[in-house]
């Protein structure tokens, strides 16, 4: 009897386990349901509880868009969200976002304009009410929008004194030739007053297509989120593909579009949240493929009213559907970084390379970090460091020649040095976790799923990208090296320099450590 008794104590206890196994599974791989409605307009549920629901409106839009007359919209339809619309007036617009009790918002970026709510279960038709009254129904004051430029002229003019926000635009356009990928998140200047209630509606009619948007929730059944949708949405009618001397179909990307934070902060929270690493979007279907006009090149801007010198170097990288991508960021996680104080451990990275080969030795560098922007067709790659300017007078000044050959010998340490596979195991296992929190939040889970949804229709689990950043090897690391800033790579460099002093031959310093082509 007490055999039997124990017998069965065992079996219990091994079916608690598998019941545990299979319930740790549900948790980590939540269900995801997609809908195509009639009109193209795709809808997107992940079941995991909550207390909140989150629910968010995905566009194939953006400032790689743009072109030279119409330069500055994504901007300034990101500010004319949740105004007047044709049956709402600004103030009952107001009351109706504050009585949802949580948070809506719009945010533009390169290559996205979403609408996102958090708000508790029963809003959920309210908050899809708003969204979809702002997006079909804008009404486009000419006194909101003479409202809209005065703060983006003061926007503008913030940001820009601003090197850490403003530089990464700046390689961006230095990059990419001042085109698509190269285009401004924030309207130029010079663009300001020319955004009309014309500039806008035309951009609307022409990405505000519904085979060109996702609508994304968590914490509602799948089929109250679609007859939802149906009633809201669609009115929309999908229209004929827009053509240009860059379209071309594309295949659709086979890996997440949320694989890493770039480490350059966003140009405004507003602009690109706080999930800024969920970058690229992009429509099937024979969807507009941007070709990325990557130029590389250099830029010097001089201001001797900053407190540091600052300088950028970038390569092109590999686009969001190349294997290689799991490398790369790999790559950026090895060489790290950050500033020069940074409160906690290892855990925040401080065993990576440009900490422990620059910034624990060089206490007149600031900062020094890895970026690594990532869209559907390419990737800006590499490396900034801010330093005490040799024309301070302060000790240990440094000018950007001297600083720049510590930056061009990181990335020749990965063409021609061993990784280490204990270095490299640390580098992936910050990658994963990296990954995994990040969708801890609802918020950026709902952004996720609607955002690989709108990229290649299907919800990409974490899983599947953790086990492809663990089969990444040293020699993995070295060959992308060599692809990406190789002296055979013909890749030519991206460098950009704010501050007191210039660069110097820079072309000098990438053939002396054998980088690249300039």
């Amino acid at each position: 009897m007490r055999k039997a008794s124990s017998s069965l104590v065992r079996q219990s206890q091994h079916l608690c386990k598998a019941s545990f196994k299979r319930s740790l599974s549900t948790a980590t791989q939540p269900a995801v349901q997609i809908t195509t409605l009639p009109n193209k307009i795709r809808v997107a549920t992940e079941s995991s509880p909550g207390h909140f629901s989150s629910v968010g409106l995905y566009i194939d839009a953006g400032s790689r868009y743009e072109t030279p007359e119409t330069s500055g919209v994504s901007h300034f339809l990101d500010r004319m969200a949740f105004k007047t619309t044709a049956t709402r007036t600004d103030a009952e617009m107001s009351t109706a976002v504050h009585m949802l009790g949580g948070q809506i918002m719009c945010s533009s970026s390169r290559e996205s304009i979403m609408y996102q709510s958090s708000h508790f279960h029963q809003a959920t038709p309210n908050a899809l009410s708003l969204i979809s009254d702002t997006v079909l129904n804008p009404s486009f004051l000419a006194e909101e929008i003479e409202a809209q430029r005065d703060a983006a002229f003061y926007e503008v003019r913030e940001i820009s004194s601003k090197p850490d926000m403003i530089l990464p635009e700046v390689v961006h356009g230095v990059a990419y030739g001042n085109k698509g990928l190269g285009n401004p998140l924030l309207c130029p200047e010079d663009r300001i007053n020319s955004i009309d209630e014309l500039a806008l509606r035309t951009a609307m009619k022409e990405w505000y297509r519904p085979e060109r948007m996702v609508i994304a929730g968590a914490g509602m059944r799948h089929e109250e989120l679609v007859e939802l949708t149906d009633k809201y949405f669609s009115s929309l009618k999908s229209g004929p593909l827009v053509t240009s001397s860059q379209s071309q179909t594309r295949t659709a990307p086979q890996v997440s579009p949320h694989l890493l934070s770039p480490s350059s902060p966003a140009v405004a929270k507003s602009l690109t949240r706080a999930a800024s690493y969920l970058f690229p979007n992009a429509a099937l279907d024979g969807a507009i493929s941007r070709n990325p006009t990557y130029t590389g090149g250099h830029q010097f801007i001089t201001d001797t009213t900053q407190e540091f010198n600052h300088l950028y170097v970038a390569f092109e990288g590999v686009s969001i559907h190349d294997e290689d991508i799991y490398a790369l960021a790999t790559m950026q996680v090895l060489l790290g970084g950050g500033g020069s104080f940074s409160a906690g451990g290892p855990g925040k990275g401080m065993y990576s390379r440009l900490y422990t080969h620059v910034l624990n030795h060089f206490p007149q560098v600031d900062h020094c970090a890895s970026f690594h922007h990532i869209y559907t067709d390419s990737s800006l790659f590499g490396l900034f460091a801010s330093f005490v300017p040799a024309s301070s007078g302060l000790r240990g000044g440094n000018t950007p020649s001297q600083i720049l050959p510590h930056l061009v010998h990181q990335l020749s340490l990965l063409l021609y040095t061993p990784i280490p596979e204990e270095e490299l195991s640390r580098a992936k296992n910050q990658l994963k976790s990296s990954l995994m929190m990040a969708l801890e939040s609802r918020a950026v889970g709902v952004e996720d799923l609607g955002r690989q949804v709108l990229v290649h229709n299907r919800k990409v689990p974490v899983t599947e990208m953790t086990d492809k950043v663990d089969l990444v090897r040293p020699e993995d690391i070295r060959r992308v090296a060599t692809r990406i800033f190789g002296p055979q790579s013909g890749n030519k460099p991206t460098v950009v320099c704010m501050g007191h002093e210039e660069t110097g031959a820079w072309e000098d310093v990438f053939a002396k450590y054998s980088v690249a082509a300039p």
